[in-house]
């Protein structure tokens, strides 16, 4: 099954609701911030690059504070939603199933989150299982990656009993949780994953003060 789609769906909806002036969990960004990124990131190479390609980070920064600014007022930032909503422009890479798959799954899953979960009270959403099943195959493709700064095993756990070996050394810590608060820990989000730790006690205080993500 394809997820993206309502994936999207969901991000935009979310976006909409919170209104281009909230916050959100990345890092100096409201949601107009957010809503401009992903607008872009499919329209401009060089800003979904900035996220992986550090020496592009600041031209994609740049165009995303730009786009950002301009979008002055409430409707500004619906119509821009609404673009990102109606998918990517016909030439884009990102018309390509499996590309989009892996491209926008996490992303969207992820960015969904960082709205909902940036006010006091929020709650875990109950997602499909088929859903989580295929979040699942995507984190431990990339987990590797994820945890590369942390200078420690790492054991990613479900609840339900799979694990997944993201990184091998003589002491580990298994991070336990549903392979939503698994994927929002592995992107940096660390104090909002409902995830809990099995290890040595400093194993696990220093994974707490590592640098976790992309």
């Amino acid at each position: 099954m394809h997820f993206v789609e309502p994936s999207r769906e969901v991000l935009a909806e979310t976006l909409l609701a919170a209104g281009p002036d909230s916050p959100t969990l990345c890092r100096g960004w409201k949601t107009r911030d957010l809503a401009a990124h992903l607008y872009l990131r499919e329209r401009k190479a060089a800003v979904g690059l900035g996220l992986i390609i550090k020496r592009l980070s600041k031209a994609s920064d740049k165009a995303t504070a730009k786009l950002a600014s301009k979008l002055k007022t409430a409707d500004d930032y619906t119509e821009l939603v609404k673009a990102f909503r109606s998918g990517p422009p016909a030439l884009s890479p990102m018309k390509i199933k499996a590309l989009d798959e892996s491209s926008n799954l996490i992303e969207y899953f992820v960015h969904t989150e960082d709205i909902r979960r940036a006010v006091d009270r929020w709650a875990p959403r109950a997602l499909d299982e088929e859903y989580s099943e295929a979040l699942w195959d995507e984190l431990i493709k990339r987990a590797a990656i994820l945890y590369r700064g942390v200078d420690l095993g790492i054991v990613l756990v479900r609840p339900s009993g799979p694990r997944h070996v993201a990184r091998r050394a003589p002491v580990s810590v298994a991070i336990v949780g549903e392979p939503g608060e698994l994927l929002m820990h592995a992107h940096g989000r660390t104090r909002h994953a409902l995830v809990t730790f099995e290890g040595q006690a400093d194993a696990v205080a220093l994974l707490q003060s590592a640098e976790v993500g992309l």
